[in-house]
């Protein structure tokens, strides 16, 4: 269960990024921006996660950027600080969330009212999906996968395959947007298998 009680509305922080985080995946980041310096030491020192969008609008530095209106909670799990004005941080896809209303602090810091969404109920995933996958954990190693591999799991087989592909961002953003598997899972085989497969 994530930090957030599921199907909650709540107040976090929010990261506008160009790429996408899912449940269970993992991101590295080096945070050096006076703003987000600041995010990571309340989240640490509160035990808080925050929102990963993906940005519609925007940069990642400088003014505040527009964010989709659907994310991924961020949890983190590793931290290191090798220089005064600087975090490398390793943190965990939870829960997705959907903003209800954003907010920018004095120092350009995006805050937002959040909605958050309940975890999808699985379905079974399409087995050339699955061995697809397999195969790529296999070669890459399945060290540098969330564990325990659930390969049944259509939602957590579109996720991994989502990462690994090269997949424009706004494809990612848009497999974050289902709440039902099967329907992702559909998705993901008419929009992308079909390409790899061909």
């Amino acid at each position: 269960m994530d930090a957030a009680a599921s199907g909650t509305r709540r107040e976090i922080f929010l990261f506008p990024l160009g790429t996408v985080l899912y449940p269970g995946g993992t991101l590295p980041l080096k945070i050096f921006e006076q703003r987000y310096l600041e995010m990571t030491k309340t989240c640490i020192r509160d035990n808080l996660p925050f929102g990963v969008c993906l940005i519609r609008e925007g940069r990642e530095v400088g003014v505040p950027a527009l964010p989709y209106d659907m994310g991924c909670l961020a949890t983190i799990e590793q931290w290191d600080m090798p220089a005064a004005s600087m975090f490398h941080l390793l943190a965990r896809g939870g829960a997705r969330f959907r903003v209800h209303a954003t907010s920018v602090a004095p120092n350009g810091l995006l805050s937002g009212e959040v909605d958050v969404l309940p975890e999808i109920a699985p379905a079974t995933a399409d087995t050339t999906c699955a061995e697809l996958l397999k195969r790529m954990i296999e070669k890459i190693g399945a060290e540098q996968f969330p564990q325990p591999l659930r390969y049944e799991d259509a939602a957590w087989v579109v996720y991994r395959l989502a990462e690994i592909l090269p997949l424009e961002a706004v494809h990612k953003q848009h497999f974050l947007e289902f709440s039902d598997a099967a329907e992702l899972m559909a998705e993901f085989k008419n929009s992308v298998l079909k390409q790899i497969l061909n």
